[in-house]
């Protein structure tokens, strides 16, 4: 039976492999505001565990702000689920919320599928056949292949799913990129911090058909990133093991570009002394 109860914060904990993300923000801001003013109006809904503690499905942030502010005790509505419907339940309430990041969307339809599939139930996205979609996984708002394509960022390394967040990498050219191999997403960030670029789609695709090919090793990547693009301003530059045979072994990228631009200033004032 579900119950409310004021149950002690302290007892409240996340649910394992919670996708959102609870953080500081403005809209966690005006939550505080709202709890101050008015209390706690929607309680948080929670399961009773086996070691006597309650794992949180929705209120995650409404926990946070109340610890914020200092509440021993916050109204929590018991419901009785295992874990794979609890995971479920978990998605489906947060997702209704206005801005969520594209890997808390990924990492979220991870979670609900793969809760689904352990219940037995159909999780195909794609099938052209009418009905053999599983209507458990479609949401109100995105279709199945984009549900697929966002759960396809899970298997891009951190690095690259920050910027997909950041919104330096779009999700087209991320979901190409999530076919590489680990090996070669290290590659291909340590390229995009060199170039100071991202991969449009284009080479995105480029890049997933060398990875597919078995012909996708650093020079390619190098040569992929150093392309210049559209609207982009012409840039000279040099790579890593080029330059380092040059500098102590300590120096990071940072301090060999300080380096030349400090010779090249160097250089410049002494022909500028010469021509006078």
């Amino acid at each position: 039976m579900n119950e409310i109860k004021h149950i002690a914060i302290k007892d409240l904990i996340a649910a394992p492999d919670n996708p959102f993300k609870v953080q500081m923000d403005a809209e966690m801001e005006q939550l505080i505001e709202s709890i101050t003013e008015n209390g706690v109006i929607t309680p948080i809904i929670a399961r009773e565990t086996e070691n006597g503690k309650y794992e949180i499905i929705s209120g995650h942030r409404r926990k946070f702000a109340c610890e914020y502010l200092g509440l021993k005790t916050v109204p929590v509505l018991l419901r009785v689920l295992n874990r794979n419907e609890a995971a479920v339940a978990l998605v489906d309430s947060n997702l209704q919320r206005e801005h969520l990041l594209p890997s808390e969307k990924a990492f979220a339809y991870k979670l609900k599928m793969d809760a689904l599939s352990a219940q037995g139930k159909r999780t195909d996205l794609t099938c052209g056949q009418v009905g053999h979609k599983s209507r458990d996984m479609l949401s109100e708002t995105e279709s199945g292949r984009q549900i697929q394509r966002y759960i396809r960022l899970t298997y891009l390394i951190p690095e690259l799913l920050q910027k997909v967040d950041e919104g330096r990498i779009a999700l087209t050219p991320a979901v190409e990129l999530s076919y590489l191999t680990e090996q070669e997403q290290q590659t291909l960030l340590s390229e995009m911090e060199y170039a100071d670029a991202t991969p449009s789609l284009s080479q995105a695709m480029r890049l997933h058909r060398f990875s597919q090919e078995g012909r996708l090793n650093r020079d390619v990547i190098y040569a992929v990133m150093s392309e210049q693009k559209p609207n982009q301003k012409e840039q000279i530059r040099f790579r890593s093991e080029d330059l380092r045979k040059y500098f102590p072994k300590s120096y990071t990228e940072k301090d060999i570009r300080d380096d030349i631009i400090r010779l090249l200033d160097i250089r410049q004032k002494k022909r500028q002394r010469e021509a006078r």
